[in-house]
């Protein structure tokens, strides 16, 4: 970028991205990356509003079924590109060690913000002792400080260790089965925070999201960042082949599974269609084939996003520029949202449902019906928008300062 062009962004008002692809430093930016986070951020808000909402995840019906599946491709889409965003920004630096410096300082930042402002967000309450939760926030903290350390391997060996963890997680299950009974408790207060055992974690914490497979999942987007560097036409073959094959092998281990067993995700069991039951994969831990299921899909349509073009593309980008940013301000903007609707619908605002949020309890008397839901929705990601392009101007002016971490 020259001098001019510089004098000229500074004082660009709203936020003009950078020209042709460019992040400072030179480095190639791709759209891709940024407007498919984007999409993921946006698609988030649907999950956020849908539990202060107090509809349940998934159900017999399309719309409650669709409205939670939706999301589904939040979480995996959200770690894969972190580890990809880090093979890029470490192509900036050009130094792996700086690199790792980086990784290591906002992966604890993101979980001292877990502990502290975002766990205010969901539940507006400052009794901090009563209820923690390790969300993803905090998994996605702790897997950039795994990520640290394994920045100084190649980056195809971090990759092929990612899939390697992803498709091999059960074994993780086996430690807590190999410790002494009488040791086990202590042993679980660790181990649950890395894969679940049925133990209680430290300091009674909830533990949403563990640890495997998601440094996994991390480390392969790290990897998957060379294919990222290759010239546009071989990328995109690459691109269209690893997303197909993936989705492929989804689509068929999880019909034979659903034909001869069941599903085994959230919602049920034989009687749901059998489409309900193919898409229905386990979450918590992700299983291999929600992972399948989310990312080859992405990974497919990332050569259409990079062509994308037009007004729902530049917002998608502008949000997917400043992901942590959204995810601050979103929780409480949604809880806020939650308490107007719930004052308008019944003349109390019932904070007492969100004490223990995003595990809301709503009585199904103060549930909202669908529609509400998105209309809470597009609302609340309308003035997102509006605020993230306002930071990500404040973000590319100050592209030095402590704003790079959030």
């Amino acid at each position: 970028m020259s001098a001019s062009t510089s004098a000229q962004a500074a004082h660009a008002s709203p936020y003009t991205p950078p020209a042709a692809g460019t992040a400072a430093g030179g480095v190639r930016r791709l759209q891709s990356v940024d407007l498919l986070r984007g999409v993921i951020m946006v698609l988030m808000a649907i999950d956020h509003v849908r539990v202060y909402a107090g509809i349940p995840a998934g159900g017999p019906t399309a719309g409650v079924f669709f409205t939670r599946w939706v999301t589904h491709f939040c979480a995996p889409g959200f770690v894969f590109f972190a580890g990809t965003a880090a093979f890029l920004h470490g192509r900036k630096l050009g130094d792996t060690g700086a690199l790792s410096r980086y990784l290591a300082t906002r992966g604890l930042m993101l979980v001292a913000l877990e502990l502290t402002v975002i766990r205010f967000g969901w539940t507006f309450g400052v009794d901090y002792s009563g209820f923690l939760l390790a969300g993803v926030i905090w998994m996605l903290g702790w897997c950039m400080v795994l990520l640290a350390a394994l920045v100084r391997l190649r980056p195809a060996a971090v990759g092929w260790l990612g899939v390697g963890i992803v498709f091999l997680q059960w074994i993780f299950a086996l430690p807590p089965r190999l410790v002494p009974e009488s040791a086990r408790p202590a042993f679980g207060r660790v181990w649950e925070f890395v894969y679940p055992a049925g133990l209680d974690a430290a300091g009674g914490m909830a533990v949403l999201y563990v640890l495997v497979p998601w440094i996994g999942v991390m480390a392969a987007g790290y990897g998957f960042g060379a294919i990222m560097t290759m010239d546009a036409d071989r990328r995109s073959q690459m691109l269209r082949r690893l997303g197909v094959t993936m989705t492929g092998a989804f689509i068929l281990a999880a019909t034979a599974l659903a034909l001869t067993q069941g599903g085994n995700g959230e919602g049920g069991g034989e009687e749901r269609p059998l489409l309900f039951r193919i898409l229905d994969q386990q979450k918590y831990p992700a299983s291999q084939l929600f992972l399948l299921m989310t990312l080859g899909p992405m990974i497919v349509l990332m050569p259409a996003a990079e062509r994308a073009r037009g007004w729902v593309a530049d917002g998608m980008v502008t949000i997917g520029r400043v992901p942590l940013f959204y995810y601050l301000l979103h929780i409480p903007l949604i809880h806020v949202s939650a308490l107007l609707v719930n004052m308008a619908r019944t003349g109390e605002a019932h904070g007492e449902w969100y004490v223990y949020a995003p595990f809301a309890q709503v009585p199904a008397e103060g549930r909202w019906s669908l529609g509400l839901l998105y209309l809470v929705f597009a609302v609340n990601v309308a003035l997102l928008y509006v605020a993230c392009r306002w930071y990500a101007g404040v973000k590319a002016r100050r592209p030095e300062s402590w704003l790079r971490y959030i």
